[in-house]
């Protein structure tokens, strides 16, 4: 049976990630035949797409802060455990995609 934690783990870190690399790769394109810098609207764009990368890895944000919800109102402090490291996991991935596209475009990587 496969480890159901670490998968769910996992893909909210790489869909974060690819939800902010590729959304910057694809405005850096559009920007292109739009006549404005690729490289700055790219890095504009990672920045402001790194909190919708962690709820779409998240899976909508209603999920994770229901969650959370009942975790503190059952007292089950496992599932509470686990939806933070659910946001964490997401939040690395998207940190992640805006450190890549800025280290891609030379610019800080911070």
């Amino acid at each position: 049976m496969p480890n159901t934690f670490l998968s769910t783990l996992f893909l909210n870190f790489f869909i974060a990630f690819g939800v902010v690399l590729g959304g910057s790769i694809f405005g850096g394109i559009g920007s292109v035949f739009g006549g404005i810098a690729p490289m700055r609207t790219m890095i504009d764009t990672a920045e402001n797409l790194k909190l919708w990368g962690m709820f779409a890895a998240l899976g909508g944000t209603f999920t994770a802060m229901k969650e959370l919800e009942l975790g503190f109102i059952e007292g089950q402090l496992n599932s509470v455990v686990k939806q933070f490291i659910f946001i964490l996991s997401s939040f690395m991935g998207a940190h992640l995609g805006v450190v890549t596209i800025n280290w891609l475009s030379g610019g800080s990587g911070t």
